[in-house]
Formats: structure tokens, sequence, C-alpha cells
């Protein structure tokens, strides 16, 4: 718009309105320097927040829940890696899971898992945090379609799912 067009009343209404974008700013920066350690906090939430979508978005596996992992397994022939403890799998294991230690992941010792590379297969463990590293170590071993359950063995139970009881 050229100069000539403009009317004063809408001037004067735009530099009131950065003038009160100045004030505001002045009151943000006094703000966040008599509460520095809450100003901080939320600093960091918020970092730790951005880092958590961009390492999810950049993962080389896939996190899914146990909708898509019956499906996985019932029609796709997906294996499920189950990486508890010994005495934590004889408790209770998703059907036809098998059970791999995550030192035996570490070392390169796959199993019977070796026969899978191209099958689907997706890591468990009892709340979804532990199997993050071994999803990732499987990736990187050349398994191609690896994937992890969200919230691991918690979310299949509070889903109603069986799981098999003793030694497999």
């Amino acid at each position: 718009l050229s100069p000539k067009r403009l009317n004063p009343a809408i001037l004067l209404l735009y530099f009131s309105a950065n003038s009160v974008r100045a004030q505001d700013m002045q009151e943000y920066i006094e703000f966040f320097q008599q509460n520095m350690i809450l100003s901080l906090v939320w600093v960091g939430l918020l970092v730790a927040f951005i880092m958590n979508i961009v390492k999810s978005a950049t993962a080389a596996y896939k996190e899914i829940n146990v909708n898509q992992l019956t499906h996985l397994m019932n029609r796709e022939n997906g294996v499920v890696v189950d990486i508890r403890t010994k005495d934590e799998f004889k408790k209770g294991h998703i059907t036809d899971s098998l059970h791999i230690l995550p030192s035996d992941i570490k070392a390169g010792n796959f199993g019977s898992l070796e026969n899978h590379k191209s099958d689907p297969i997706i890591v468990v463990c009892k709340t979804g945090q532990n199997a993050q590293e071994s999803a990732n170590l499987l990736v990187k071993a050349g398994f191609e379609k690896v994937s992890l359950l969200k919230n691991g063995l918690i979310a299949w139970n509070e889903a109603n799912l069986p799981l098999v009881r003793g030694k497999k």
C-alpha cells in the first residue's frame, strides 16, 4: 500500500499494537528474571519434548500399539522378541514369542531369529522403554522391519490379551 492510501487511524492502531507487544515482551523478560528456576525448568521441558519428537521421527524402528502387533503376528508372520529376564518371561509372555536377552542381542547372538531377517520383528519389554536399544541393534544387524510395542507388556495386559505362562 502506498503512504497516500493509509488511514491515520489504521497507522495509530498499528503502532499502538506494536508498542503493546514491546510492553508484553518487557513483562516476559521481567517474569523470567524474577522466576529463573521456573523459567529454566520450562525451557528444559520444552527442549526435552522437542528432542523426543525428533528422536521418534528419526528412529530406525517403528513404535506400534497392541492392535498393530496382533495384525503383524496374524497377517504378516511377525515375530515377537521378548527381552525381559528369564523369570519374567516364565511368568507370562505373548504366544510364540522368542526370548532373547538384550546382552545376547548386543553380542549378535540372535539364535532362531536369524531366519526371520525379512519378517516383521516386534521387540517387547515390560514398559516399552528398555526395548529401544535392542530394536536399534536389530536394525543395525540387518533386520528389515523392526518395531517395538509402545508401553510394552503393560499395554498388552491393559488390553486384556492373553499371556502364556511357563517355560518355552
